[in-house]
Parts: structure tokens; sequence; C-alpha cells
């Protein structure tokens, strides 16, 4: 599609799509919807950072916990900043990465309040506990639609 048929194509036309097809609405909600995605899974993954950051700084976890709270944190916010600066398949790859961050900081967060996890335990009533399990598990609800949408999209 070259670049005046994209320019109709993101104003709304919905005659012009791709290649003179009739598919210009299509792609026009394709890219909205999955830029807002991204852009919330983004925003989440700030959130987890700022989490783990808070319990290393203000509720004083330390030691081994402390420092695997600091790589956590630092990694989200390189994701994130990744999904708001990559483009193409680069994009998907870092996209697919923060889905796959979330489900194992939510899996390693359900393992130390289960049966434990490297010797690292925990319990429901510590700082953040109930509200990290929640913005994890959203989290992960956006990123999984985010990369349907982006991998719909790309086959489209």
């Amino acid at each position: 599609m070259n670049r005046r048929a994209r320019r109709r194509v993101f104003m709304g036309d919905a005659s012009i799509g791709e290649a003179g097809t009739n598919r210009g609405i299509g792609v026009v909600a394709s890219t909205r919807a999955s830029g807002i995605w991204r852009i919330l899974t983004g925003i989440l993954l700030i959130v987890v950072a700022l989490f783990h950051l808070y319990l290393v700084v203000v509720a004083h976890v330390g030691g081994t916990l402390g420092v695997l709270f600091v790589l956590q944190s630092i990694a989200a916010l390189v994701l994130a900043v990744a999904l708001f600066v990559t483009r193409g398949v680069l994009r998907r790859i870092v996209l697919v990465l923060s889905l796959l961050f979330l489900l194992g900081s939510l899996a390693a967060l359900l393992l130390a309040l289960t049966v434990g996890f490297f010797g690292i335990t925990e319990v429901w009533t510590f700082t953040l506990v109930p509200a990290t399990v929640v913005v994890e598990a959203i989290g992960i609800v956006v990123a999984a639609i985010a990369t349907a949408v982006m991998l719909r999209r790309r086959a489209a």
C-alpha cells in the first residue's frame, strides 16, 4: 500500500483500503486497537516495576529478594520503553516477551505464596501482595489481547 492510500485508510476512508480493496475500516480499527492495547500493556509494566521498587525502597525488602525485585523492575521498565519505541517485528517480539515476563512474575509470586520459590516464601498480608496479584493478572490479560490483536493484524 502506498503512502497516499495509507493516509486515506488512517483518515477513515472506508472505500479505499489495501490495494484498492474495501478493507479500510478494518485496518483503522485494528491499528488503533493494537496501539491502545500495547500502550495499556506498557503502563501495566510500569506499574509492576513501581510496585517492586516500592517494596525495595519503602518496605525495605532486602537480601536476595531485594536484588531480584530491582532486576525485575529494570526488566519491566526496559520492556515498557521498548513497547513504545520499537516497530514491526521487533515490537511483536517485545510484546510476546512482555506477556511471558508478566506470566513468570505472577507464577513466581503464586509459588512463593503457596509452596515457596527458591526458598522464598510469602504471605498474602505482606505489603502490596494482593495488589500485585491483581495488577499482574490484569497485565497478563491485556498483554495477551495486545499480542493477539497485533498478530491477527499481521496475518490479515
